[in-house]
C-alpha cells in the first residue's frame, strides 16, 4: 500500500513507520485519564491520541474517557481492575505510585505495569511580582525569622505540599501551607498578594509572569530551563536561575507525565505500547506540545523509568514520613 498522505510521507522521514510486533491491538485502544477534561493529564493524553492518529502508528482506534475524582485514583483503580487487559492504558503522573502511600485507595502500585514517562512537569518558585524578594536566599532568609508566610499549591498532601515541606527542611524555612484545588487557582492567590509565594509549574503561572503580576525566583532543577522564550520584558525561562545554586539545597524536583497498563499484561504489550509512545516523543508535535506547556522533554522506559520510581517513591516517603502523612 502506497503512503499517499503528507503525515504518512513525514512518518516514513522521521523513521515512524510501524514495525511488525508480537503484539498489536485489534481492537479499539481506551486512554483512561486520570483528570478531569481540559487538565494537564487530559491535554497530555489528548495530545498522544492526535499524533498517533496523524502518523497511524496504530491500526486501531484511541478512545480517551476521564475518570478523574478521587485526586485521579478512579482511574488507576479502574485500570487496575483489567488485570492483564492490553487495551487499558492510564495517563497520569507520580500520582500513579504516590496515591497508595499517602492515601488509603483500593488499589496498589503493583496492580499497574509502568509503560513510559514522556515529559517532566518543572517547579519554580514564585512570589508577587512587587514583592522585595530578589532571589531565594532573600525568601528563605525572610521564612526562617517568621511562621506568618504562607505557600498556595494544589490540594494538600500532594506535589506543591510535599515540595513546600522540602523547602523548610533544607533551609529551616517556617513557610505554611495553603491547599487550594488547582494550581490556577493558588496563581490567583498569589496574584492578588493573598499568600507569599507557591511552587506553581511554568505554564500554571505564565500568564501572571507576563503581566508582571509574579516574578519567579529559582527552578527545582539541577540545570536551568533550556527554553529561550523571553517572557517578560528580556526575562525568561533559561534565566531563572537553580534553587539549589540560589540558597535552597534542593537538587531536582519535577513531576513525570506517565502512562501505565494493568498489572498481568505481557511484556509484548509493554514493549508494543512503550515503542509507540518513543515515536510519539520523536514527532515535532510532541517537541511543540512540550514548548507550549512549558515542560521539559523526559522520555523514560524500562529499567531507566523502574528505578526512577523507585528513587522517587523512596525520596518522597520520607516526606510523607516526617510529616506523618503515610497512609499506614
Amino acid at each position: 500500500m502506497k503512503c499517499l498522505t503528507l503525515a504518512c510521507v513525514i512518518a516514513a522521514a522521521l523513521g515512524l513507520s510501524a514495525p511488525t510486533y508480537a503484539f498489536e491491538p485489534t481492537r479499539p485502544v481506551e486512554f483512561v485519564v486520570t483528570a478531569g477534561p481540559g487538565g494537564g493529564t487530559d491535554i497530555f493524553a489528548r495530545t498522544i491520541q492526535s499524533i498517533i492518529g496523524k502518523y497511524e502508528l496504530m491500526k486501531a482506534p484511541v478512545i480517551v474517557t476521564n475518570k478523574g475524582s478521587a485526586g485521579g485514583a478512579e482511574g488507576f483503580v479502574y485500570t487496575a481492575g483489567y488485570h492483564g487487559d492490553a487495551y487499558k492504558l492510564a495517563f497520569g503522573t507520580n500520582n500513579a505510585y504516590l496515591l497508595p502511600i499517602r492515601a488509603k485507595v483500593p488499589y496498589k502500585a503493583a496492580d499497574l505495569v509502568p509503560v513510559s514517562a514522556l515529559a517532566a512537569d518543572e517547579f519554580i518558585l514564585w512570589v508577587n511580582g512587587k514583592s522585595d524578594f530578589k532571589t531565594a536566599q532573600d525568601f528563605v532568609t525572610k521564612a526562617k525569622e517568621t511562621s506568618d508566610m504562607k505557600v498556595g499549591g494544589s490540594q494538600s498532601k500532594d506535589v506543591d505540599q510535599i515540595l513546600t515541606s522540602m523547602i523548610n527542611d533544607a533551609s529551616g524555612a517556617k513557610l505554611g501551607y495553603i491547599p487550594f484545588k488547582s494550581g490556577g487557582e493558588a496563581a490567583v492567590q498569589l496574584a492578588g498578594e493573598h499568600i507569599a509565594a507557591n511552587v506553581n509549574n511554568p505554564s500554571e503561572n505564565l500568564g501572571q509572569w507576563q503581566a508582571g503580576m509574579v516574578k519567579p525566583l529559582c527552578v527545582f532543577k539541577s540545570e536551568k530551563l533550556k527554553s529561550d522564550a523571553k517572557v517578560n520584558g528580556g526575562a525568561g525561562w533559561a534565566d531563572i536561575p537553580t534553587c539549589k545554586d540560589s540558597g535552597i539545597g534542593i537538587d531536582n524536583y519535577s513531576m513525570p507525565r506517565t502512562v501505565w497498563l494493568p498489572a498481568g499484561v505481557k511484556p509484548d504489550v509493554v514493549q508494543f505500547y512503550s515503542d509507540i509512545l518513543k515515536k510519539v516523543a520523536e514527532t515535532p508535535e510532541w517537541k511543540k506540545y512540550l514548548a507550549d506547556t512549558s515542560q521539559s522533554p523526559a522520555y523514560m522506559s524500562g529499567e531507566q523509568l523502574t528505578t526512577f520510581i523507585k528513587n522517587d517513591e523512596a525520596s518522597v516517603s520520607q516526606v510523607l514520613k516526617r510529616e506523618g502523612w503515610l497512609a499506614n
